[in-house]
């Protein structure tokens, strides 16, 4: 099933600002609050779109790539990476409790769970030519990342002993507050203040990560960037960055997208453009010429009275749309190459050509002339 629009999720129009924003999501929340519809999986669904939607659209750099590429700017081949549909309701909360001034709605236990951690995400730079962006490409990217403790399996401790249960939280890793208001009774949580959300308390370090629960090695990741993606785009990898110190859920991949110069084509969003040169007699005459592709050369035949600044349109030679909708054409604009030097010989025959009555400029033969000229000036 696709994605719905963000925007027609939290009924905002584009031009939304972060104040509407928040009220809108608000309001989005209240209405399918999991403590308001028990047990009824069509809210719990809307509520983690409404989730998501805010998460991307309350983040500048995010809303950004989404108004320009929508859900493809954010995810590449590995989805969203939005808060509501990779994370739980637990994350949910802990993401986005704050927009409501209160944990949750009465006797929802879930806000006193444990918090879980998530690592931060990694940034990296991938440069990619036209063949690699018109087909698209798997690659693999090496990184220097933070991992699960082998020794201690990423929590800390130097054996399962030397843990022990936060006797602040009884291991929940929150502590909670109930108030009574005009809505009923609302539940606060806040993080626990002596294991930081853990729910453990490490006694006893272990030895090889000194109680962090990660080391720093080399990584080699496998990722899939998608046809037509293009400079600074940004994709998201979710899962591949850092672990978390003291375990949890590891932060994301982000990959920036960087385009080589091709040495003939110029891009020109999906379009490709490719200036040829071509003699006077070549113009005059016609003549077959070869077209550099991303696929190897074609060949296009010159029609004979050829003007320089035409342009010849082939149709789906360019760069596919990164979300799907087509693909681009390549323009070639013919540029007639005139010598600075020439023979004696030659000299002579563009002297007899200079009287021809063929070559009398009749600008009133080309139909097109007026608008030509009109559209070089505007």
């Amino acid at each position: 099933m696709s994605k719905r629009d963000y925007y027609e999720i939290l009924e905002v129009p584009k031009t939304a600002t972060k104040e509407e924003l928040k009220k809108a999501y608000r309001k989005q929340a209240l209405k399918f609050h999991p403590d308001r519809n028990p047990d009824d999986k069509d809210s719990e669904h809307k509520f983690k779109e409404a989730a998501e939607a805010y998460e991307v659209l309350s983040n500048d750099d995010k809303r950004k790539r989404y108004d320009q590429f929508g859900h493809a700017g954010l995810s590449g081949s590995q989805g969203a990476g939005g808060a509501g549909y990779n994370m739980d309701m637990d994350d949910i909360f802990s993401h986005f409790g704050d927009i409501f001034g209160f944990g949750g709605f009465g006797g929802g236990g879930r806000r006193s769970q444990q918090r879980v951690a998530k690592g931060t995400n990694l940034r990296v730079r991938v440069k990619l030519n036209l063949q690699e962006i018109a087909n698209g490409v798997e690659k693999k990217i090496k990184v220097k990342k933070y991992v699960n403790c082998t020794s201690c399996n990423g929590t800390g401790a130097a054996d399962s002993s030397s843990l022990s249960t936060c006797s602040t939280c009884n291991g929940h890793g929150q502590v909670t507050r109930i108030t009574n208001t005009i809505l009923g009774q609302m539940q606060t949580a806040s993080v626990c203040p002596s294991c930081g959300g853990k729910g453990k308390i490490i006694t006893k370090k272990c030895s090889t990560c000194y109680g962090e629960g990660v080391t720093k090695q080399d990584d080699v990741i496998d990722i899939h960037i998608p046809a037509g993606v293009m400079e600074g785009m940004q994709l998201s990898v979710s899962g591949k960055g850092n672990a978390p110190a003291g375990g949890g859920i590891n932060g994301d991949l982000l990959i920036v997208i960087e385009e080589e110069k091709h040495a003939e084509l110029i891009r020109n969003e999906n379009d490709l453009l490719y200036n040829l040169y071509i003699s006077v007699p070549d113009a005059i005459l016609g003549a077959p010429v070869e077209i550099p592709t991303l696929n190897g050369k074609v060949k296009v035949k010159i029609e004979p009275g050829t003007p320089a600044g035409k342009i010849l349109r082939l149709k789906g030679k360019g760069i596919p749309d990164v979300q799907g909708y087509g693909r681009g054409d390549l323009l070639v604009k013919v540029n007639v190459f005139i010598p600075r030097t020439i023979t004696k010989e030659e000299k002579k025959i563009l002297e007899r050509l200079q009287t021809s009555e063929s070559f009398e400029p009749k600008p009133e033969d080309d139909k097109n002339f007026f608008n030509r000229v009109k559209d070089f000036f505007e």
